[in-house]
């Protein structure tokens, strides 16, 4: 697994240096990457947020996603673009950089087999988008179909920091 990340992250290298803002990381979302980002933040409070390029609630909801994280640099906040219509990485980086995401930890659906992707996400999961999850320190998952309210997400995240103490 670590040989097939590691490949497709240097095939991916000279696409995003070409025309895509130097600053964004772009990790390939691949078979068994869900397990290694909630590996990765165990038992601390993280956001999940599945949008796509192509997926005009996502372009109005994006920036907002990039406010907050201005707000809360301690935010773990993973954005992964799971779009149904495949993405050029420099587009999915262009959008990251003009959304303030950068500082996000970023990902990219680059399995042809999507549907492999995202019933390893939620078995129910049929592409939707945007979708957001919000993982507790305990580990639970709460789904967010479509647009999330940004109060709702905030409060989540207070409740989260109030619960550590």
């Amino acid at each position: 697994m670590k040989k097939l990340l590691l490949a497709l992250t240097i095939l991916l290298l000279p696409l995003a240096a070409n025309g895509a803002p130097a600053d964004v990381e772009l990790r390939p979302f691949v078979r068994g990457s869900w397990n290694d980002i909630l590996e990765a933040h165990g038992g601390q409070p993280t956001i999940v947020h599945f949008w796509g390029v192509t997926c005009g609630p996502c372009r109005t909801e994006m920036p907002q996603w990039g406010k907050l994280l201005r707000e809360r640099p301690d935010l773990k906040l993973v954005v992964i673009n799971a779009d149904l219509v495949p993405n050029a990485p420099d587009a999915v980086s262009a959008m990251i950089d003009e959304t303030g995401l950068a500082g996000a930890e970023n990902w990219m659906f680059v399995d042809g087999f999507v549907e492999r992707l995202r019933y390893e996400v939620d078995r129910k999961w049929r592409g939707e988008i945007p979708r957001t999850m919000l993982v507790g320190r305990d580990g639970s998952i709460t789904t967010i179909e479509g647009s999330a309210d940004m109060k709702a997400v905030r409060k989540w995240l207070a409740d989260q920091t109030a619960a550590a103490k």
